[in-house]
């Protein structure tokens, strides 16, 4: 995993090239199902020229996933929902048809993703520990790193969307949350552009709240609250459990593929934001 950090930089670089061109890409692969694969092959190709065939494939599988946890709770409520169309270096998105009637149910379409994707990364953990080839242990890594930043408690991500079901005030005490992993850990200004865009999301819905949106029964709180917290413990003790499979990985190589992967899912996140007027649910790489 040497080469991470030897190809970090240009891949931020095409992240934010591709960024700026997003709305056209999606454009050009919104055709139904032949533009959903034509985008999976698409992504795939960009991914190996940085990482390698077999962990692009590997990796454009795992957003899949992820994506596809999204979609089957949206079916689940009456909620439409198009199929995922990948977008190079910045993940993945579903056209939502339709927004949820409330924070409980869309509370229970952000978690379907992480939940999925986390199901599907101890899938590669289990052959991992069958076959003990690295490839799967380091894609395993990606799968439950990629899960675990999503459960931040930060609007656009995953996480803040789930606990605003348990409390609305979790919008801004996730901001804390978030603040302090960014500047005694994770150290990067693109999740403070994504905390600043949490600060808006908050004040909008203080601002101007939708009526009823977050009255909900207590049992659906505790249930969004017991939820999170174990789906975060277990991605906790995968990525432990995980650690000693890699130990090729140095300290520093570590720490440079962590980032990498992070910065990649700030960027969908941004991405999001400039498409909501779309109505898109996005989820990124996983």
């Amino acid at each position: 995993m040497y080469f991470i950090k030897k190809f970090l930089t240009p891949f931020l670089l095409l992240g934010l090239l591709v960024a700026k061109f997003a709305k056209y890409l999606f454009m050009i692969f919104k055709f139904g199902k032949l533009g959903s694969l034509a985008s999976m092959l698409v992504s795939v190709w960009a991914y190996s020229w940085l990482f390698g065939w077999p962990f692009a494939v590997g990796f454009v599988l795992l957003i899949l996933v992820h994506e596809l946890g999204h979609a089957l709770v949206l079916k689940r409520e009456g909620i439409g929902a198009g199929l995922p169309v990948f977008i190079p270096f910045m993940g993945a998105v579903i056209s939502m048809r339709g927004l949820p009637r409330n924070a409980w149910i869309e509370a229970k379409v952000a978690f379907g993703g992480p939940l999925l994707g986390t199901l599907g990364s101890l899938c590669v953990l289990g052959m991992g520990l069958y076959s003990q080839e690295p490839l799967f242990f380091a894609l395993a890594k990606t799968g439950f790193l990629i899960n675990l930043f999503n459960m931040m408690p930060v609007s656009p991500m995953d996480g803040g969307r789930i606990l605003g079901a348990v409390s609305k005030w979790f919008l801004i005490i996730g901001l804390g949350i978030g603040a302090a992993l960014n500047i005694f850990y994770l150290k990067s200004p693109l999740l403070y552009m994504m905390l600043l865009l949490g600060c808006l999301q908050a004040w909008r819905t203080f601002k101007d709240p939708v009526p009823g949106y977050y009255e909900i029964p207590t049992v659906q709180r505790l249930t969004t609250g017991l939820a999170y917290l174990a789906l975060l413990a277990s991605l906790f003790w995968a990525l432990a459990f995980t650690k000693p499979f890699l130990q090729d990985l140095t300290p520093h190589d570590d720490l440079v593929f962590s980032s990498g992967v992070i910065l990649f899912f700030a960027l969908s996140k941004l991405f999001a934001r400039s498409l909501t007027e779309d109505k898109l649910c996005i989820e990124s790489p996983l």
